[in-house]
């Protein structure tokens, strides 16, 4: 779907994107985070092809946003952080106004866009100035106009800021029901909104890639070893020698017994879920499982991690 090959954008001596590459795959909603400065906005203006970058290539199925720029932008929705709104104009002036700049046909404008106001709930304001509508239906014309043309990718740069918290869960439940007919790409700085709506999280510092996989897989990887918090129904005190002779050195075991049940946490080397071997494990050996729950580094810590890991990188780099 769209395939960024070493991308490189300058300005002047200030590099913004430094040989970045990466692959967004069809019919996925895609995280692109980033702390301030680290390049995602100079990166989604180079995918939709309002910048040109120095170096690399974009290909949007296939097309080159600089070669073929026009095949290209027909398979992209862009809403920018500050939606491109004409205030005097009303929602469906708008909207007819972006059908023309893409160059939809006249005999298919009417009914898509009457498509597009009903799904985002536009229909009521259809005939209302844009400056007279409150922050949230703006975005919606937003990304109404995004829509229009039925673009396979969707880019979507900071899609709820400023919006009160009525208006951002609306707006991710459109996203999440975009996300069945269109690829999204989410700029987003609300980490617990990225994770709870995209498949694949990409992570860029000082405009280079430093992750890309799902939520799942980043924890995993960064947490290096888990820790499971359990407690076991054990009257006869064995649990802690079941475990040092099914797992030895692997584990690390901590707990009491409190009268027949034992409390306690494991210390798992590596990345391996053990959790279905320890419930067959412990039923084997008649000890019931009252409670199992496995810490899990958050996105926000993922982040922190990656991005001051990548500056740190720099900062030596340069002395």
């Amino acid at each position: 779907m769209v395939e960024v090959r070493d991308v490189v954008k300058r300005y002047g001596n200030h590099v913004a994107v430094d040989h970045l590459s990466f692959c967004v795959e069809k019919g996925q909603i895609y995280g692109f985070l980033g702390p301030n400065g680290a390049g995602k906005s100079t990166t989604m203006n180079i995918i939709t092809g309002y910048l040109a970058s120095n170096e690399g290539t974009v290909l949007i199925n296939g097309h080159d946003i600089l070669e073929e720029p026009e095949e290209a932008k027909k398979c992209v929705g862009y809403l920018p952080e500050q939606p491109p709104l004409y205030m005097d104009m009303t929602v469906l002036e708008s909207l007819n106004f972006a059908a023309e700049l893409k160059g939809v046909q006249k005999s298919e404008q009417e009914e898509m866009i009457e498509d597009i106001m009903q799904m985002l709930s536009l229909t009521d304001v259809k005939d209302r100035l844009v400056k007279n509508l409150s922050k949230g239906y703006r975005q919606r014309v937003g990304l109404g106009q995004a829509l229009v043309g039925n673009p396979e990718i969707l880019i979507l740069d900071e899609p709820t800021v400023g919006l009160d918290p009525k208006q951002i869960i609306e707006i991710r439940s459109l996203i999440k029901d975009l996300s069945k007919e269109h690829t999204v790409i989410l700029s987003s700085h609300i980490l617990s909104e990225v994770s709870a709506l995209c498949d694949q999280i990409l992570i860029i510092s000082k405009g280079k890639l430093v992750a890309c996989d799902t939520p799942q897989n980043l924890s995993r990887s960064m947490q290096g070893a888990s820790t499971l918090h359990m407690s076991i129904l054990d009257p006869e005190h064995k649990i802690e020698d079941v475990f040092r002779e099914k797992f030895g050195d692997a584990i690390q075991v901590e707990g009491e017994w409190q009268q027949d049940e034992w409390k306690g946490m494991l210390n798992v080397d590596g990345t391996d879920d053990i959790r279905a071997e320890l419930f067959y494990l412990l039923a084997e050996v008649d000890c019931p499982i009252l409670e199992l729950s496995q810490n899990k580094m958050s996105l926000e810590d993922i982040f922190l991690e990656l991005t001051e890991a990548e500056q740190e990188v720099q900062h030596e780099s340069n002395l």
